[in-house]
């Protein structure tokens, strides 16, 4: 009888976001809100 054993660590950190990083990802925000908003605009029930 063969009893193979596997040990695997798996580490999880929080990344930690630059200022940079922060101003791209509102931009994109806000760029996403413009076009969720052109879209409800135009598909407006009459």
């Amino acid at each position: 009888m063969t009893l193979n054993i596997f040990f695997m660590t798996i580490t999880i950190k929080k990344r930690e976001m630059g200022p940079e990083e922060i101003m791209d990802r509102e931009r994109i925000r806000k760029i996403t809100e413009e076009n969720k908003n052109r879209q409800f605009s135009m598909y407006r029930p009459f």
